[in-house]
C-alpha cells in the first residue's frame, strides 16, 4: 500500500516555525509575542542564553497530541495493544508533502507501563485529514467507553506523585474537567478486576460459579493490597468544584469509569466541609484523608501552547488576584489530611506568586514542625524538571518590579501615601531571615518548563503532614510576618500590612470571562475529549449558605480559618439546584428480595448498599450501589448542608416486561462488571464464539422464536430455554484467537420472540472496532420487520412495547 501525503511541517509538537497552523489548510499565522510577558519571565528564570532560546521557541509551538491508557482496566491493555499492532503500522504509511513519513505515536518514557503516549501531528490535522480517519475514530470510540483519557502529559504529572495506594481515601479539591481524577480514581481500583476473581474462584465451587480457565492476572493478585471487603475497591475519591455545571461535567467524564468508588461534591474549596463519620459514642469522628491533590485554579502562563490568546491577555495582575485564594486552597488541604499523608499542590503556571511563595505561606500558617516538602527527584526518574526557586521578584499590575517586601513598604509610606502598590501582599514575597519559613526547603518543589521535554509549564510540589495543628487565622499570620519585618526606622511595619489596601479595593478575583485563569472547556465534546488544565478561577470568597451548617459542626481544629470579607465585583457563586437527596434501601426491601431471587444473588454480595435518588426512599426507575464507607458518608451527612451530586454506579433500571413473572429491574451495564460474578448460573449465558458476539452487536433484536434460535451455534439452545427477563452474558474466549481474548460479561434481555444486548450504541461500537476492526451500522430488526410482520395477539404487543422501550432508553447514554 502506497504513502499518503499531506502538507505541513512535523518537527516536535507540530505548526510552522512561527507557531501557526499546519499549513494543509490556510490560517493565519498567531502572533506569539508578548513584551513584559517576556521581560517578566527572562529575568525571573535567568536561563542561560541558548537555554532561553529554548524555552520561548517551545512555547511558540502546538502541544503534541497526547492520550493516556486508563491502567485499572484489564481491556485497556487489550487496547494498547491494538494501537501497537493496527494502527501505528497504518500512520507510518502517511507521508508528508516533502516525502517524510508521519510520525507515529510513542510512549511517553517517564510514565509507567507505557500507559500514556504522543504523537508530534497536530490534533487538528489527527482530526481532519483522512488518512488518519481510521485512528482517530479509535481514539474517539476508546475515550467514549473509558479506555482512553485524552490528556496533556504534563497534566498527568501530579496524581503520579501521590503515591496513591487501593483503600486510601482521596479528595480531589478542584477536580473539574476531570482527567487528574480519573487517573486518581484508577489508582484506587488498581488490581480490583484480578483481586476479585482470585475470591471468586475460592468460592466458586461452594456457589456453583463457571469462571473457566484461571489467568495470570488471577494467579498474581495481591489480596492484601486492599483486603476487607472480598477483593472489592475500598477506597473513595472525593472530586470537588466550586462551580454547579462543571461539576456535572466532571460527573460526564469519570461516569465512564463506572466507579461506586466516587463521590461528586460542590463546594468552595477554600471552605471545604469537614465530613463526619458514624461514632460509637457521642463524640463526633470526622473524615481524614490519606491523600488530597491540590491542583488550584491559576493564570495558567504555562498553557500558552494550547491557549494562544494568553500572548496578548497576559498581565501580571492575573496571578497576583489568585495568590490568596491557593493559599487558602491548600491551608484547608493541610487541614483535612491525616498525619503521614500527602498533599499534591500544582498549577500550570510558572510564576513564583502563584507557587513558591503559596507553599512558603501555606507551611508557615500551618507549621514548619507541621509540614515537610518531600523531596520527590527520585521519582519518575525520566522526567527532566527543575529546582523550586528561593529567590524571586513581583511584578505587580502597573509590569514595576519588586524585590522584597520591605521594597514596598518603603515606597509606600515615602511615595505613595500609604497606599500599597496594586494588588501586592508580603506572602507574595521570599521569606526574610529571622522568619519561620525562611529555612524551608523550597529546591524540593518541581517545575517543568516547556523546553524540557516538549510539554506546556507545569508547578509541582508534595507535601507531607507531620502531625495535627491549629492554622493560623489569616490575619494573625499577615500580622505576625509583619512584625518579623522591621520598618527601616526600626519600627514595626506599617500596620496596612496585615491587611493589604489592595484587598479592600481591588478584585482578588479575576473575572469569569477571562481566559487567563480559566480550565478550557471540553473541546468537540462529541468526541470525549478532556485536555484543558488551565484552571477556572473562584468568583466568590465566600463558602455558599447552604455550606454553612456542615462548617459549624467541624471541630475546631477541622475548621477551614476565617478569611477577611472581600467586597468583589464578580458574579454570584454559580450553585444549580437542590439535588435529590440519597437514600439507601433496607436488604429486606421487597425490591431488593425481588432482584436476588430473580438473579439467584450469592449472598456473599452485600445487600445494604443500594441507594435511590428520590426524596420518598422507594426505587423508582434507577438503583444504584456504593460502597460501604460511600454509605456511611451519605447517611452521616444528611442534612448537614453538603452537596455532593453524583455517587455510586446506576447498578438496575426499571424496565417493561411482558410479565409480572419477568424481575422488571434489569442490570445496567456499568454496573455488571460490579455484580456479575454473584449471579447464579440459572442467569448466565457463556459465549465463546466470536461470530456470534458480533452479530449480537451488530442486530438490535435478533429474532430467537420458532428455530431462528438455531442461527446462535452455542448459546441457541440456552437462550432457547432460558426464562425471560435480563441475564448475564459471560463472554469467554478461548485465547486462540489474538484479537478475541477479552474476558467480558454483558447484560442480556431475552424476550419472547427475540434477543437484545442491552448496551448504549457507543459501547457496541468500540467492541466492534476493537475487536472486529468492523464498523458495520446497527441494525434494528424490530423496526424491519414490524410494519411487514405485524402481530395482533396482546403478548406480540407487550413484547413491542418492550423492545420499543429497549430502543428509547438502553441504545442511548443513560441520563443523571
Amino acid at each position: 500500500m502506497g504513502r499518503r501525503g499531506f502538507k505541513g511541517k512535523n518537527r516536535r509538537g507540530g505548526g510552522n516555525d512561527n507557531g501557526a497552523r499546519p499549513t494543509w489548510k490556510d490560517y493565519p499565522a498567531l502572533v506569539k509575542e508578548n513584551e513584559k510577558l517576556e521581560e517578566y519571565y527572562n529575568n525571573l528564570l535567568q536561563l542561560p542564553e541558548e537555554e532561553k532560546k529554548q524555552y520561548w521557541d517551545a512555547l511558540k509551538r502546538e502541544l503534541p497530541n497526547s492520550f493516556r491508557f486508563c491502567g485499572s482496566k484489564g481491556h485497556a491493555l487489550i487496547v494498547k495493544r491494538l494501537l501497537q499492532t493496527r494502527y501505528i503500522p497504518e500512520i507510518t504509511k502517511i507521508e508528508h508533502q516533502d516525502g517524510r513519513p508521519a510520525e507515529p505515536p510513542i510512549p511517553v518514557s517517564w510514565y509507567p507501563d507505557e500507559l500514556a503516549w504522543w504523537m508530534t501531528t497536530p490534533k487538528n490535522v489527527v482530526r481532519k485529514f483522512p488518512p488518519f480517519a481510521a485512528f482517530q475514530k479509535f481514539l474517539v470510540s476508546e475515550t467514549s467507553v473509558g479506555n482512553i483519557s485524552r490528556q496533556e502529559v504534563v497534566s498527568m504529572i501530579p496524581p503520579m506523585l501521590m503515591d496513591l495506594k487501593p483503600g486510601m481515601t482521596v479528595l480531589d479539591m478542584c477536580a473539574a474537567p476531570g482527567s487528574k481524577s480519573a487517573q486518581l480514581l484508577e489508582m484506587i481500583h488498581h488490581g480490583e478486576e484480578s483481586r476479585v476473581r482470585k475470591v471468586l474462584r475460592s468460592i466458586a465451587a461452594q456457589e456453583g460459579i463457571e469462571l473457566g480457565p484461571e489467568t495470570q492476572e488471577e494467579k498474581d493478585a495481591d489480596l492484601e493490597a486492599d483486603p476487607s471487603d472480598s477483593g472489592r475497591a475500598t477506597g473513595l475519591l472525593i472530586a470537588n468544584d466550586a462551580d454547579y455545571k462543571r461539576g456535572h461535567m466532571l460527573v460526564h467524564q469519570l461516569k465512564r469509569l463506572s466507579s461506586p468508588n466516587l463521590l461528586v461534591s460542590n463546594h468552595d474549596a477554600t471552605q471545604f466541609p469537614s465530613i463526619r463519620l458514624p461514632s460509637t459514642d457521642d463524640k463526633p469522628v470526622y473524615l481524614k484523608f490519606d491523600r488530597i491533590l491540590a491542583d488550584v485554579p491559576c493564570s495558567g502562563d504555562g498553557t500558552l501552547r494550547k491557549n494562544a490568546n494568553l500572548w496578548k491577555d497576559w498581565l501580571p495582575g492575573n496571578a497576583l488576584g489568585l495568590h490568596l485564594t491557593q493559599i487558602r486552597i491548600l491551608v484547608r488541604s493541610l487541614q483535612l489530611l491525616k498525619v503521614g499523608g500527602r498533599v499534591v499542590y500544582s498549577t500550570c503556571s510558572m510564576n513564583p506568586v502563584e507557587n513558591e511563595s503559596v507553599i512558603a505561606s501555606a507551611i508557615e500558617r500551618c507549621g514548619v514542625d507541621s509540614v515537610e516538602i518531600i523531596d520527590c527527584s527520585k521519582e519518575l526518574p525520566n522526567l527532566k524538571r527543575a529546582p523550586g526557586m528561593k529567590q524571586w521578584q513581583i511584578m505587580d499590575k502597573t509590569c514595576r518590579s519588586w524585590s522584597s517586601w520591605e521594597e514596598v513598604e518603603k515606597f509606600t509610606k515615602e511615595e505613595n501615601d500609604g497606599v500599597v502598590p496594586g494588588r501586592l501582599v508580603q506572602t507574595m514575597f521570599p521569606k526574610v531571615e529571622g522568619s519561620l519559613a525562611f529555612d524551608l526547603p523550597l529546591e524540593r518543589c518541581m517545575r517543568v518548563y516547556p523546553h524540557m521535554q516538549d510539554t506546556g509549564g507545569f508547578f509541582i510540589t508534595v507535601l507531607e503532614k507531620k502531625k495535627e495543628f491549629k492554622a493560623k487565622n489569616e490575619n494573625e499570620a499577615k500580622a505576625a510576618a509583619a512584625a518579623t519585618t522591621a520598618a527601616p526606622n526600626g519600627a514595626a511595619a506599617p500596620e496596612a500590612a496585615a491587611e493589604p489596601e489592595a484587598a479592600k479595593t481591588e478584585d482578588v478575583q479575576m473575572d469569569d470571562a477571562s481566559s487567563n485563569g480559566q480550565k478550557r472547556p471540553l473541546e468537540d465534546q462529541a468526541e470525549h475529549y478532556v485536555e484543558g488544565e488551565t484552571k477556572k478561577v473562584k468568583t466568590d470568597a465566600e463558602p455558599a449558605a447552604t455550606e454553612a451548617p456542615a462548617a459549624a459542626e467541624a471541630k475546631p481544629e477541622d475548621a477551614a480559618p476565617a478569611a477577611p470579607k472581600v467586597e468583589v465585583a464578580s458574579k454570584p457563586k454559580r450553585h444549580g439546584p437542590p439535588e435529590e437527596p440519597f437514600k439507601y434501601l433496607d436488604a429486606a426491601h421487597p425490591t431488593i428480595q425481588n432482584i436476588r431471587e430473580f438473579y439467584k444473588l450469592s449472598s456473599r454480595f452485600p445487600d445494604n448498599r443500594y441507594m435511590v435518588r428520590n426524596e420518598m426512599g422507594e426505587p423508582a426507575k434507577a438503583i444504584y450501589y456504593t460502597t460501604q464507607l460511600m454509605r456511611d458518608i451519605l447517611t452521616e451527612n444528611e442534612g448537614r448542608g453538603l452537596k455532593f451530586i453524583h455517587g455510586g454506579v446506576r447498578m438496575f433500571m426499571k424496565q417493561d416486561a411482558p410479565s409480572a413473572e419477568v424481575c422488571r429491574w434489569r442490570i445496567q451495564s456499568e454496573g455488571i462488571p460490579i455484580l456479575q460474578g454473584y449471579v447464579g448460573e440459572p442467569r448466565v449465558i457463556h459465549l465463546k464464539n466470536k461470530e456470534t458476539l458480533r452479530r449480537l452487536l451488530i442486530e438490535m433484536f435478533p429474532k430467537i422464536a420458532g428455530d431462528e434460535w438455531k442461527n446462535f451455534d452455542e448459546i441457541g439452545e440456552r437462550v432457547r430455554d432460558i426464562g425471560m427477563g435480563c441475564c448475564v452474558l459471560r463472554v469467554e474466549p478461548s485465547g486462540e484467537d489474538p484479537d478475541f481474548t477479552e474476558t467480558m460479561a454483558l447484560p442480556l434481555w431475552k424476550s419472547i420472540h427475540s434477543l437484545n444486548l442491552m448496551l448504549p450504541k457507543e459501547d457496541r461500537a468500540a467492541m466492534l472496532l476493537r475487536i472486529f476492526n468492523d464498523t458495520t451500522p446497527l441494525i434494528n430488526s424490530n423496526l424491519q420487520k414490524k410494519a411487514e410482520e405485524p402481530k395482533p395477539d396482546a403478548a406480540a404487543a407487550a413484547e413491542d412495547a418492550v423492545q420499543d422501550a429497549h430502543a428509547d432508553v438502553e441504545d442511548l447514554p443513560s441520563p443523571e
